[in-house]
């Protein structure tokens, strides 16, 4: 990892919000949340707006590690959904790098729409090893089906 690009990563991007990343439509598509989906608010769901912003943390922080040797992972996740955000609405990213470590990076993101701060969080990513995180996800794998009696699923 380039520490030095990294710390000095900033952003602002816009992102608009589809109509198949509310609240209803993600739990509809959960087992355990296809019966009571129909009962919530058509607002961008939080899982979504995590997605988002590490998807942008990702993409900026894989700009300074060797694709071929490091993989950047999520490690932690702090954040305040502080108001609903409706399907079609613009929202406005800004991010930086609060703290750096020896392979990670702990970005500040804030998120508006036209109307108020709805997102404020932070969000720390590793530039992990590549073949070691490779190993360990085949290791568990192994492990799994070895439990399941070597039935893969």
């Amino acid at each position: 990892m380039n520490q030095q690009g990294v710390s000095e990563i900033c952003f602002e991007e816009t992102y608009a919000v589809s109509h198949d990343q509310t609240a209803r439509s993600l739990f509809a598509r959960l087992p355990h949340g296809r019966e009571y989906a129909q009962t919530l608010i058509e607002c961008l769901a939080t899982g979504y707006l995590v997605a988002v912003v590490e998807s942008i943390c990702v993409r900026k922080m894989q700009m300074h590690v060797d694709p071929m040797v490091e993989v950047v992972v999520g490690r932690t996740v702090h954040i305040e959904h502080l108001g609903p955000i409706p399907p079609t609405t613009r929202l406005r990213l800004r991010g930086w790098v609060e703290g750096l470590g020896e392979r990670s990076a702990t970005f500040r993101v804030q998120a508006y729409d036209d109307h108020e701060l709805v997102f404020d969080g932070t969000m720390t990513l590793v530039a992990a090893p590549r073949a070691s995180i490779e190993s360990r996800i085949a290791t568990k794998i192994d492990a799994l089906e070895a439990a399941r009696g070597g039935q893969r699923t």
